[in-house]
């Protein structure tokens, strides 16, 4: 089957999501966590992973190595499939979000303008203010109750609240 068999050109009606990655970095107990800087858009002053955009020619292992470069300078090894989550924000398109774990090889990590780095020990976790769907993906990530990968699907109700559901929970 050649590209132009894919169908992705059929695009009228269809829901289209952007492909991130959101990237967990470990070193033995402790997690690298980025809080956001106060001036960007999406969370700011709020803890969570990395990560960022998929480029068109990368897979969604390849796109998180990267953006952990970009964002801390630290080479990662065993880095693997979390889960995915399928997020409808209410606006025309939605996000497919890539949870990748990786394992820092050494914990020296560079400043970046993305935010404030920091490791966390996983006990200390609960202590931080977090993006709102961490509470849902710590237990997953860290926990070891359920096999990974996952899968969840995110929306908001009429409050604007998050409805978080893992797929093997409904």
């Amino acid at each position: 089957m050649g590209a132009k068999d894919q169908g992705a050109d059929a695009t009228t009606g269809r829901w289209m999501v952007i492909p991130r990655t959101l990237c967990f970095v470990v070193s033995g107990q402790d997690v690298l966590l980025l809080k956001r800087a106060a001036h960007k858009r999406v969370f700011p002053n709020r803890y969570n992973g990395l990560g960022g955009h998929l480029e068109r020619d990368e897979d969604p292992l390849a796109g998180a190595v990267r953006e952990i470069e970009e964002e801390t300078g630290l080479p990662v090894g065993n880095v693997r499939l979390a889960g995915v989550i399928h997020v409808d924000a209410a606006a025309p398109s939605g996000i497919v979000l890539f949870v990748v774990l990786a394992e820092a090889l050494h914990r020296e990590f560079r400043d970046t303008d993305e935010g404030t780095l920091e490791w966390v020990p996983l006990e200390q976790l609960a202590t931080k203010d977090v993006v709102e769907d961490f509470p849902y993906l710590v237990p997953r990530l860290f926990g070891g109750a359920k096999q990974l990968p996952f899968a969840a699907h995110v929306r908001y109700d009429e409050q604007d609240r998050i409805i978080f559901r893992f797929y093997d929970e409904t």
